[in-house]
């Protein structure tokens, strides 16, 4: 069966048109069309099989057809294969040069042009990522391998005679736990990941070095390379515990007019490889850094699902890598992926799963466009002339004179303005640059066909009708505004000759107070003292107290005043407790503490199903309480509780009991 048998071209690219490629932007040298689409190309490379690694001898599940195909036999059962097919194939003896000049290389002259590349690494742990990309001093991998190329393209494009001015910078970060870490700056901490309003993806903050030479590279790599986050596990003793991204950027200046710059990045990524934990024995800060490795490999499969079913979201923003990645997968870069995959019979769930994800990126459709702008300088704003800097009255007072030049047969310009000859449109700085370059473009172009005379976009006296015209449209308007005023002021005149008692009642009226608010004052709270019932059948004992009873009628509480003290009034009412029944409360509650069972000591507040329980044993053990405070004597009852237990069961006994028949 053919896993790798891509799907029809054209709806790849309608669908890549709807999604990704509709984020990408023209060049703005060009001439509106849209750029034509570039497939992501996949390589798989197949490292050596390595004998003994289990501790038993095992045959490897990975066989190459041809330079572009391989096939996997199934390890349940060997007469079934899985085949596929990619760009390229490079098998256990292909070495770092044929993987170098056979799928980077042929890249790098885009650089040059002002487009975006990117190389990727992917695979699972152990399977030769980092030795793809970094290789070692005797066999160099991709990434020194590039760098001298592209070091010497640019010596060489940007030499003396040359059209441009060359310049290459590089920057080298991590993404480490979903933080992006600036490997040449350690101590610079998080950096965040902006898109500007070109769609470019950029990391302010970065560091940036610049090199002219190899060497330049070195002396900021390797010490960068030594800040990379690793770690053992049991299938890697180097694993990389983060996704690494070298960034070189190329930069070109045209040395003669229009003064063109045009910017290549370069992407070269190595990625973290997935990991199963059950395999690698990932434990604590190892299985968190696994854990967030395999979220982003996850959410770089989503993206490539997502443009190639043509989604109208693309989740870029559910990861940091995959934003970092919104150029090279659906954006405007050519892109490379290199899939790495292991020979051995125990890597097979991790060798397919990195086939397929590799057979599905092939399909992804990128639109390489050339980042080509003018320089500033070149767009530098013109000094307006004294003509120009004139107010609205004067130049009134100079549009006579003006006219008569204009109505000369031949224009009597000064001579320092007529030698200049500059384009009215560097005076539109804030206009959009796109437009800009399009109407400057147009200018050269209707210039170098031969037009003759003034060209046809510095045109002087055009300049100034148009400044006449501004100016008599101001002369108006303030017209306008004068004729307004005259009428304001014959209407306040009017209003002035009113009879003076209707000013004096308009003005009543005017001036007549507003009602105010009215505001209550909260009454005080009435006291209410609790007395036995006895007492209260008793009045005589006590002549002179005051006694309130409480009685509930319907939902409110009703106050009845029985012996009212003299002095005070009926506003405020708060509640006092006599000793007495404090006493009776706390016997009572002593007596149900004493006698009660279980499911009568429920019945009290703040005693729960094993509160009781422990009481009831408590008494078994050490007999009756003699106090309602011996209480603090049970375990898991504290003196705190004891006397918040008492407040409320008392208040609440005496309640129940005074005012039940009420």
């Amino acid at each position: 069966m053919d896993a790798g048998a891509s799907a029809p071209v054209r709806r790849r690219e309608m669908a890549a048109a709807t999604s990704g490629a509709s984020r990408c932007r023209l060049s703005k040298m060009g001439t509106g069309r849209r750029p034509p689409p570039a497939r992501v190309r996949v390589a798989v490379r197949l490292r050596p099989f390595v004998e003994g690694a289990a501790g038993t001898s095992e045959t490897p599940c990975v066989r190459g057809l041809d330079s572009c195909s391989l096939e996997v036999a199934n390890w349940r059962n060997y007469q079934e294969t899985l085949k596929y097919q990619f760009d390229a194939f490079y098998g256990e003896k292909s070495s770092q040069q044929d993987v170098y000049a056979g799928s980077v290389q042929p890249i790098l002259r885009h650089l040059l042009e002002g487009q975006n590349a990117s190389v990727l690494a992917y695979g699972p742990t152990g399977a030769g990522k980092t030795h793809t990309m970094l290789g070692s001093p005797e066999q160099p991998g991709v990434i020194p391998r590039a760098l001298v190329d592209l070091l010497q393209l640019t010596r060489e494009e940007g030499a003396e005679g040359r059209p441009w001015d060359l310049s290459v910078t590089m920057s080298y970060l991590e993404i480490y736990q979903e933080k992006v870490l600036d490997l040449l700056d350690p101590a610079s901490g998080d950096l965040v990941i902006r898109e500007d309003h070109r769609g470019n993806i950029l990391i302010p903050g970065l560091t940036q070095k610049p090199i002219t030479s190899f060497a330049d590279f070195e002396r900021h790599f390797l010490p960068a390379s030594g800040n990379r986050t690793v770690g053992a596990t049991r299938l890697n003793q180097r694993s990389s515990r983060s996704h690494a991204v070298l960034l070189v950027k190329v930069d070109q200046r045209e040395r003669l007019a229009p003064f063109r710059q045009r910017e290549g990045k370069l992407y070269l990524i190595d990625l973290a490889g997935s990991e199963d934990n059950r395999r690698t024995g990932n434990k604590g800060l190892r299985l968190k850094e696994s854990g967030a490795i395999n979220t982003s490999l996850f959410v770089l499969g989503k993206v490539v699902d997502a443009l190639n079913k043509g989604l109208p979201r693309v989740p870029y923003r559910d990861s940091k890598l995959t934003r970092l990645l919104q150029d090279s997968l659906g954006g405007s870069a050519h892109s490379i992926l290199i899939a790495n995959i292991a020979p051995e019979r125990r890597f097979y769930l991790d060798t397919v799963s990195a086939l397929n994800f590799a057979a599905r990126s092939k399909e992804v459709i990128n639109r390489p466009f050339t980042n080509e702008s003018l320089q500033p300088h070149a767009l530098a704003p013109v000094k307006l002339s004294q003509k120009e800097l004139l107010g609205p009255s004067e130049a009134k007072k100079a549009r006579g004179s003006e006219e008569e030049e204009i109505g000369s047969p031949e224009p009597t310009a000064a001579p320092a303005l007529a030698s200049q000859k500059l384009s009215p449109l560097q005076k539109l700085s804030n206009m959009d640059p796109a437009m800009l370059e399009r109407l400057l473009n147009l200018d050269r172009l209707l210039g170098s066909q031969g037009s003759q005379g003034t060209p046809l976009l510095s045109t002087p006296r055009r300049e100034r009708m148009e400044l006449i015209k501004t100016v008599e449209q101001k002369d108006l308007e303030i017209e306008r505004l004068k004729m307004k005023q005259k009428e304001l002021e014959a209407k306040m005149r009017t209003q002035e000759a009113l009879d003076p008692m209707e000013k004096e009642n308009c003005t009543l009226t005017m001036l007549r107070p507003l009602p105010r608010r009215t505001v209550t004052v909260a009454k005080p709270l009435k006291k209410a003292v609790v007395m036995p019932l006895q007492l209260l059948q008793e009045p005589a004992a006590s002549p002179g107290a005051e006694i309130h009873i409480l009685k509930k009628k319907g939902r409110k509480r009703k106050l009845e005043a029985q012996a009212p003290e003299p002095g005070k009034g009926e506003d405020g009412w708060g509640l006092e407790v006599s000793p007495e029944l404090l006493a009776q409360g706390r016997q009572k509650i002593l007596d149900l503490l004493n006698k009660g069972s279980a499911r009568d000591l429920r019945g009290l507040q703040r005693i729960g199903q094993k509160k009781a329980q422990l009481i009831v044993g408590w008494r078994e053990l050490h007999g009756p309480f003699s106090q309602v405070e011996d209480l603090e004597q049970v375990e898991g009852i504290s003196g705190k509780q004891v006397e918040s237990f008492l407040k409320a069961n008392i208040l609440s006994l005496l309640a129940g009991q005074r005012c039940g028949p009420c």
